[in-house]
């Protein structure tokens, strides 16, 4: 724990008591593979909900888990910060993953996400043909993600958080590239399609909850980057949105916006609960230059051509300048 954050005797004491029994280290070793609910956890290791509750509720006063709520399901994951995120981390890393216990459970963990996966397969097929119908209104995926991966190419990030993640996708994209990755997103069906989504592409360094855009649970300046992908023209007020966002970024980070330019697709509106039929560029730039942040790219891409009537997509960049003006000040008194 070198370098890391340390824990008092008393803490540090209550960690590893909380740790060392088998259950618990059981449940320690499950979480660092997956977020789970307790039915998960009482279905892999063939233990009642109560015995199952009162281990995990010794687990995170003890800092080792956190508990988070979507709808009426609780989920938990290895703690993220702290002493006790510390603890846990060095001792999965000693665990040896060949064990027989341990085998054991990740072959039931297993079927639990191949539950979860049938599950969000099904969502998936029952919408698929309305999201289809949206897509060939606008450039190709293929063509929108790599202008996105331009618009971040200028400097690498660490972490990232996606507003309104939807299936998941931003996250699988730059997953492999980052240390640490969340999406938020308000739709218990699309968290699941989520959370499937990154589970298949191995990703545990990404996880996804149900969230509020407009009141974000984050702290301020924790995020590198932060991408709202199609999700404003959803929101009555999308300005508070990305102030919401400004506040998480840290100083120096990016906030990429991507949706439609403006269009005339009415039933977009009254089918699919759209509530702006796009943006003009000086929207958004002005929404993100009141939040405080300075806009540095807009870029449009145009549709596909075809015989109907095609929606552009467009991009906005903009820079949390905190940094640059730190460094700036610090020079003028130097």
């Amino acid at each position: 724990m070198n370098g890391q954050e340390q824990l008092g005797f008393d803490a540090l004491n209550a960690a590893l008591k909380a740790a060392g029994e088998e259950t618990r280290l059981r449940v320690l070793a499950l979480l660092g593979e997956a977020e789970l609910t307790v039915s998960d956890l009482t279905d892999i290791l063939r233990q009642s909900q109560p015995r199952i509750s009162r281990h995990l509720k010794l687990l995170a006063e003890a800092g080792l888990v956190e508990r988070f709520r979507e709808g009426t399901w609780a989920f938990f994951r290895l703690a993220e910060h702290g002493g006790g995120a510390e603890v846990a981390r060095v001792l999965l890393e000693r665990l040896d993953p060949t064990d027989d216990t341990i085998a054991r459970d990740r072959a039931r963990l297993a079927s639990v996400r191949a539950a979860r996966a049938a599950a969000a397969q099904a969502y998936f097929s029952t919408h698929a043909a309305q999201w289809d119908r949206i897509r060939r209104l606008h450039a190709a995926d293929e063509a929108v993600e790599a202008a996105i991966r331009q618009a971040l190419a200028d400097k690498p990030f660490r972490s990232l958080l996606d507003l309104g993640t939807g299936t998941g996708r931003m996250l699988e994209l730059f997953g492999p590239e980052i240390e640490r990755g969340l999406g938020l997103d308000l739709s218990l069906d699309m968290l699941l399609l989520a959370r499937d989504r990154l589970e298949r592409a191995g990703l545990k360094n990404c996880s996804v909850r149900q969230g509020d855009l407009y009141d974000l649970p984050i702290g301020d300046d924790s995020f590198d980057v932060v991408i709202l992908h199609q999700v404003l023209h959803f929101l009555d007020d999308g300005g508070r949105a990305i102030k919401e966002a400004a506040r998480v970024l840290r100083p120096g980070g990016r906030l990429l916006v991507v949706d439609f330019a403006p269009h005339e697709q009415e039933f977009l509106r009254e089918q699919f609960a759209h509530r702006r039929l796009g943006f003009a560029p000086e929207t958004v730039s002005q929404w993100m230059a009141a939040s405080g942040l300075e806009p540095v790219l807009h870029n449009s891409l145009s549709p596909e051509p075809g015989p109907d009537e095609k929606i552009a997509v467009s991009l906005w960049l903009a820079r949390d300048d905190r940094a640059l003006l730190a460094t700036a000040a610090r020079r003028e008194v130097a």
